[in-house]
Order: structure tokens, then sequence, then C-alpha cells
């Protein structure tokens, strides 16, 4: 056991101390807070830039319909169509909307030139303004007065709640989902980066041949662990820095700028969500209400637990990867199997966040290979206390299997040079004894 914390040591302390270490870890948290802080600002900025639209309207339907913004204004022309557009140029507007005599049961033919492809937001407006015209005229013809109209209009805001043992507590599907989202792709990112740490640090000692003076004052699987084990203890430390540094740069942040809007309001308004939207959005909890119903304790608990087990369970097979191949780029042949089942897990993870407690989303989070990525996909949502331990014991069944095999490919694999290994040869080295 000393041999492998000796080992846990000598990989934990060379790896903090290298610069590109230190300037990852740092720089990271304060990098993603400056490129959201400039996303926007640009969507600030964006609405200053006053856009204009030329509306001919051969109908005679939506004459001063379209409402004009601080970033879009409709200027209406009594021109024919191909006047218009021969004096584009000159007219120098950002779009021209032509509306034909069209049958409001069938609206055909309306056609908005640009001479680059239109904004998605200028569409939005333009479809969503001609969608509630057509809509009202329809009304209207059906008898139906502007006052029943106004009574008709409805907005509607579904508040959510949580049903537990303490009593009910205020949720958010929102902020859920996007804890969801995040938390397994964080954990993708992490198993496939930490991973892949271990296979190049045993090529590396491997190439340099410094592996043959190690093994001869310790066995090969007190090396792979202890090499896991520190790698593993740089990944936590990493990642509570970025926890640490991301709390504080986004508390900064927002004292700093003071939005007067919440973030989804202001990329709501630079995509021209129409009226109603806007309203549900600005009523809606701002960001750290939202913040507020998300159980972080137990999210980062759990996360750290299947960071753990997941790593342990990829890591040995990355250093087997490392133990058989003499460079990187002999290891693609057995890397593409490994990470298969993550690659899956990120494919299937929109399947899940859409039905977190479906048959796809609970085998997934079971099996050792798949959980760690699927069920922090499904944590935020409310899972089961039993199916939680249950996926938990099978990860770490699955990553004392995987160390155990593993360990017996690499005693022998970390002593091989230059032979060409295959999946036969993996399995040679398995069965073989000393």
């Amino acid at each position: 056991m000393n041999k492998i914390l000796l080992v846990v040591k000598r990989e934990y302390v060379t790896r903090v101390r290298k610069r590109s270490f230190i300037i990852m870890t740092l720089s990271t948290p304060l990098l993603f807070a400056g490129l959201i802080g400039a996303l926007l600002w640009i969507a600030t900025m964006d609405q200053a830039e006053q856009k204009i639209i030329t509306v001919i309207d051969d109908s005679g339907l939506f004459k001063n319909k379209f409402q004009n913004t601080d970033d879009l204004h409709f200027l209406y022309l009594d021109l024919d169509l191909e006047t218009a557009k021969s004096d584009l140029n000159q007219l120098g507007p950002d779009g021209l909307l032509y509306i034909p005599d069209i049958d409001i049961q069938n609206p055909q033919g309306i056609q908005l030139y640009s001479e680059s492809n239109p904004h998605f937001g200028v569409l939005n407006k333009i479809e969503s303004t001609l969608e509630k015209e057509i809509e009202l005229i329809k009304m209207k013809r059906m008898g139906v007065d502007q006052q029943t109209l106004e009574i008709i209009d409805t907005k509607i805001s579904v508040t959510t709640l949580s049903l537990t043992s303490s009593g009910e507590k205020e949720s958010n599907a929102e902020a859920t989902f996007g804890t969801a989202y995040v938390s397994s792709l964080l954990i993708y990112f992490f198993l496939f980066l930490y991973g892949v740490q271990v296979m190049k640090g045993v090529i590396e000692e491997k190439y340099n041949r410094i592996v043959e003076v190690i093994i001869s004052s310790i066995k090969p699987f007190q090396l792979m662990m202890g090499k896991i084990l520190g790698i593993a203890a740089v990944g936590l430390t990493q990642f509570l820095v970025w926890v640490i540094l991301s709390i504080l740069v986004t508390s900064a942040g927002v004292s700093i700028m003071g939005f007067k809007q919440d973030a989804a309001t202001i990329v709501s308004e630079s995509a021209g969500v129409d009226n109603s939207s806007m309203e549900l959005a600005q009523s809606s909890p701002g960001i750290w209400e939202m913040m507020d119903t998300i159980p972080f304790t137990y999210v980062m608990v759990t996360f750290i637990i299947y960071f753990l087990g997941g790593y342990f369970l990829y890591a040995s097979l990355f250093a087997v990867v490392g133990s058989a191949v003499d460079s990187d780029a002999d290891s693609q042949q057995f890397m593409f199997p490994i990470t298969i089942p993550l690659i899956i897990s990120i494919i299937a993870l929109g399947f899940v966040l859409n039905d977190p407690d479906g048959q796809i989303a609970f085998w997934m989070s079971m099996v050792p290979l798949t959980s760690p990525v699927i069920m922090l996909g499904r944590i935020p949502f409310g899972v089961p206390f039993w199916q939680l331990a249950l996926s938990v014991s099978l990860l770490i069944a699955g990553f004392i299997i995987t160390t155990w095999i593993a360990g017996r490919i690499y005693r022998v694999g970390i002593l091989t040079h230059g032979s060409k290994v295959n999946y036969k040869t993996l399995t040679k080295w398995f069965f073989q004894n000393y």
C-alpha cells in the first residue's frame, strides 16, 4: 500500500506543478465567464442596430400592422414589386417584404427579399405578426368583436412543484434540464480527458523505458493503481477549483455588470420572440431563483461518486491500451471500442432528458459503462433511492472487475516492446501466468 501511495504522490505532485495545469485550471472558468459575458454583451449591442424592412402590401390587410421596435423598423411603400426589386440597393433596406392579394383561408405567396439570408429574429417577427393578424381577421369575419378577442387572449405560466417527504418544494423545469445536460456533458468530458491522460502517461513511461526501472521495485498492478489514483486526485482538484472559481466569477460578473434583464429575456429579444412570449419570459423567475430550485449539494455528491466510479472503470481500460502499444498512433484501434459506450451515452442523452424515467434511461443508468453519463442526466429530475443504490453498486462491481482484468493484461503489456498487438494477443496476456 505504501508503494501505491508513493506512486499516487508522484503522479499528483508532478502534474499539479506543471505550468499547463495551473494555467488551464485558473483560466478555464475565466474563459467561460468571458465567453458568456461577451455573448450577452453582443446580444444587447445587436438590439441597438436597427434593421429596415420595406413592405409592399397588395392585399391591404396589413397596413401599419407591423410594430416598429428599437432594432426593427418597417417602411411601407406604394410601388409595384418589380420596381421595388430593381431599386432595392438605392432604397437601402435590409429586406423587402411582399404580400400579394392573398386568400386568408390559404395565405400563399408571401415573400421576403434580401441581399443575404434573413436573420432568424426578423423572419420570426414577420411570421408571428402575419399569423396573428390573419387570425384576428378570421375571427372578426366570424362575428367576434375586439372586446371578445381581448377576453379570449390568455397567457399561461405553470408553476411546477415537487412533492417530497418533507412537503412541497418549488421546482423549475428549465433549470433542471440545464443542470442535467451540463452535468452529463461535464462527466463525459472528464472521463475522456483523464482516461486519456492515464494512457498517455503509461505510453510515455513505456517508450522512455522508465517503467523497466520502476518495475524492479514495485509490482505492475501497484504501479497501475497508483497512476490511476494519482490522476483521479488531480481531476478532483481541478474540478473543485473550477467549481469555486466559477461561483466567484459568476457572482462578481453579475454584481459588476448589473444586468437589469434576465439572460433569458436578453436572448429572447435578440432572437425576435413575439411580445406574448416576452411577457412570459419577463414574469418567469430570475436566474438565481431558478438555481435555488436545484439541490446542488446532492447533485455535486452524486457527480463525484459517478466521476470516481466511471473514471476508475475507464482509466483501467485506457491503462491497458497504453501498456499494449508503443505510441499514440498505435492506440487508435483499441481506443475506439472503449469510447463507443461514452459516445452512445451522449447520443442517447436527448432521449433520456425527454423521458428520464423511461426504459432507455433506466437500463442505461444501470450499465456501468454508460451509467455515469446517463444517471447524471437523471439525477436533477429525481431518481428513486433503490435505483441510485443499484446503479452505484453495479458501477463499483464494474470497475473492480475491469481493474482486475486490466491488471492481468497490464503486467505483461507494460514490459512488451516492438511486437504487433491485437485482441488475440491481449487475451493471451490475460491468461498468461508468471
